[in-house]
């Protein structure tokens, strides 16, 4: 295969209609249809797409009876459009809010415990400063916010950096660990126990985060640890708030971060058992190596490190 030049792009006539093809195609792996979202007719998209391969010397998509998929090279280019087309959003943000007199926006992700500790003092901080700076949080479990981090639809993330992932792209600074707790209503049968261990736990009715999820897997692994079976009445949820109302209305367990439970878990409602501490790996604040941060999400970041790393 021919080595690519430097401006590899400028000679293979790369074009922002590419970027949206590859895009397009990752999210209907059909031809048809994706040509139709961009307002193309298929012939034209896969006449787009074939010149492009024919210049690079490289088959992108693998073409299916039923629709397309994207090989190693495909995804490698869908991935770096999805970049390329968020940074030209961001940048229009940005120029419409210098034009405007507007503050610019910012939008982070964050696992739950940082939301309740730090998040959202920072946030309040940052808005005393600067208080047009538009500011989005989300937040979710780390294997969600780090793709959506990759995928520029975030600007920074306070969480962890999944096993699955590659972690040279990323800036990480460690915070700390969370220390996570089991949850019950205050009229579940342990409520009221002292002491309570691992083989008491077995045979009750469960309301937890996904297999995937690192909180589930430190759970699971407590359990397989101690030479137990892992609890099988198992309802799976990645929701903080369906977690509590099944909590409410049932006997079941659930387990959070305890700064959650005790913000959430009322007196004379929830319960938080009365068990070991235990924790969960450490999370950090991750951004990306080769991605400057905007003036609004440079001064949240600030403000987000300085809560959460004081110092």
């Amino acid at each position: 295969m021919k080595t690519l030049a430097p401006d590899w792009y400028l000679r293979v006539r790369l074009k922002l209609r590419h970027l949206q093809l590859f895009v397009a195609l990752d999210d209907y792996r059909n031809l048809n249809r994706a040509a139709g979202s961009l307002n193309m007719s298929q012939p034209a998209a896969s006449k787009l797409l074939g010149e492009l391969e024919e210049m690079l010397g490289i088959e992108l998509f693998e073409r299916q009876p039923r629709g397309v998929e994207p090989n190693w090279y495909g995804e490698v280019m869908i991935r770096h459009a999805r970049t390329v087309l968020a940074n030209l959003g961001q940048a229009g943000d940005e120029l419409m809010a210098l034009k405007t007199g507007d503050g610019g926006s910012a939008s982070i992700g964050t696992v739950m415990a940082p939301a309740v500790d730090a998040v959202v003092d920072a946030v309040e901080a940052v808005r005393r400063d600067l208080p047009r700076l538009h500011i989005t949080v989300q937040v979710e479990t780390s294997d969600v916010l780090v793709p959506r981090l990759v995928d520029s639809k975030l600007d920074f993330v306070v969480a962890r950096i999944p096993q699955d992932v590659d972690p040279n792209p990323f800036i990480y600074e460690e915070v700390s660990d969370e220390e996570i707790c089991f949850v019950v209503s205050d009229q579940h049968p342990l409520a009221e126990k002292a002491g309570i261990r691992l083989v008491d736990l077995i045979d009750r009715s469960w309301v937890i985060q996904p297999r995937t999820s690192i909180l589930r897997r430190r759970v699971d692994g407590m359990f397989q640890s101690a030479g137990l079976p892992i609890p099988a009445k198992v309802t799976n949820t990645p929701s903080v708030f369906m977690a509590l109302a099944t909590v409410a209305k049932t006997e079941a367990i659930t387990v959070m971060a305890k700064t959650v439970a005790q913000l959430f878990a009322a007196p004379g409602r929830f319960r938080i058992l009365d068990f070991e501490r235990f924790s969960v790996q450490p999370f950090g604040l991750i951004r990306l190596r080769d991605k400057p941060l905007s003036p609004g999400a440079a001064a949240l970041f600030k403000k987000v490190r300085g809560t959460l790393l004081p110092g």
